[in-house]
C-alpha cells in the first residue's frame, strides 16, 4: 500500500502524467517537488501541478505559476500569483478539461478568508472565488460542466457550472454537507463515470460519493491526515494518496505516499494550454 516511504510535512498535489507514466507530489511545507527516487528543491512552497506537454509541467508556488523542465530542473516564471500579499500561498489545484488550470490560495496559517481561487486559461490568470480560507477539493466532472471546491473549515464541498469555456457561470451550490461529521473535506478527484474521491483529513481516508452526492464506499490509509488523491497506472485504476506529517508525532506512516489498486477507472489527468 505504501508507494514511496519519504515523510512529506504536507504531502499534497498528486499529478499522474498521462504521456510519461509518472507520477509526482509536492511537500509544501519543505518546498519540494516529488517523482520517485528523484525531487527537486524550490525556493519558496510549491503546492500543485498540471501537465503542459511531455517534459514540461505548470507548477503553482506562493508567488507565481511557473513553467517547469522536468528534465533539466529549470523553471520560468508564467504569470504572478499573489506576489504582492506575503501572508498568502498556493494550496489545491488542477487541470480542466478545457485546458484551464484553477488554483487556490490559502493564508501560511490559515487566516481566515485570506485565500481566493483562481483560473489560468490562454493566458489569463483570473480571480474567481474569493473570500476562501482553505481551498482544496478542486476538481471537474469528466464532461467539463461542473466544477467542485471546498473551503475546507465550512465543511461544504461546493459545486457551479461552467460555460463552454470552463469559466463560471452561475453561482455555487452544495454537492456534499458534511457539516455535524468528523468528515473535513482536503482534495478531491472525479473518475471518468463522474464520482469524486474525496481525501479527509484527520480520518485517514478517502471516501467516494456518486455524482448526486450518495456515498459509496472509502478506502482507508496509515495515516490520519490523508491530503489529495489521484488516479494513475497503466489503467488509471490505482488510487495514490499523499498525506501529511505536520503536527504529528514521529513513528508511523504520516506524511507518507499510498496507493491502492481499486475496481475504478479515473479521468487521464487533462492538459494545460498556455
Amino acid at each position: 500500500m505504501i508507494f514511496d516511504d519519504t515523510k512529506c510535512q504536507l504531502g499534497e498535489g498528486p499529478l499522474w502524467h498521462p504521456t510519461r507514466n509518472q507520477f509526482f507530489w509536492f511537500d509544501i511545507l519543505n518546498n519540494r517537488l516529488h517523482t520517485k527516487g528523484q525531487h527537486w528543491d524550490f525556493d519558496t512552497f510549491v503546492s500543485a501541478a498540471g501537465w503542459i506537454d511531455s517534459d514540461t509541467l505548470m507548477i503553482a508556488s506562493a508567488t507565481a505559476l511557473l513553467q517547469f523542465d522536468i528534465t533539466t530542473g529549470a523553471h520560468v516564471e508564467i504569470c504572478p500569483l499573489e506576489a504582492d500579499n506575503p501572508i498568502t500561498r498556493s494550496n489545491d489545484g488542477r487541470a480542466d478539461p478545457q485546458g484551464g488550470f484553477w488554483i487556490g490560495t490559502m493564508g501560511i496559517n490559515a487566516d481566515d478568508g485570506a485565500g481566493a481561487i483562481y483560473r489560468y486559461y490562454k493566458g489569463e490568470l483570473r480571480q474567481i472565488l474569493a473570500p476562501i480560507t482553505i481551498s482544496n477539493a478542486i476538481c471537474f466532472a469528466p464532461d467539463g460542466k461542473t466544477a467542485y471546491f471546498t473551503d475546507t473549515p465550512t465543511q461544504l464541498v461546493m459545486q457551479v457550472s461552467l460555460d463552454a469555456d470552463g469559466w463560471p457561470n452561475a453561482a455555487p451550490t452544495v454537492y456534499l454537507d458534511l457539516r455535524g461529521t468528523d468528515e473535513r473535506p482536503d482534495g478531491a478527484v472525479i473518475d471518468q463515470n463522474g464520482n469524486m474521491w474525496n481525501a479527509q483529513w484527520g480520518l485517514g481516508r478517502i471516501a467516494g460519493y456518486t455524482a448526486d452526492g450518495r456515498f459509496l464506499k472509502a478506502y482507508d490509509f496509515p495515516a490520519t491526515q490523508t491530503t489529495c488523491p489521484a488516479f494513475g497506472g497503466a489503467d488509471r485504476n490505482i488510487l495514490f494518496c499523499t498525506s501529511a506529517a505536520v503536527g504529528l508525532t514521529e513513528g508511523a506512516d504520516h506524511g507518507k505516499t499510498f496507493q491502492v489498486t481499486t475496481d475504478i477507472r479515473g479521468q487521464a489527468e487533462h492538459r494545460v494550454i498556455l
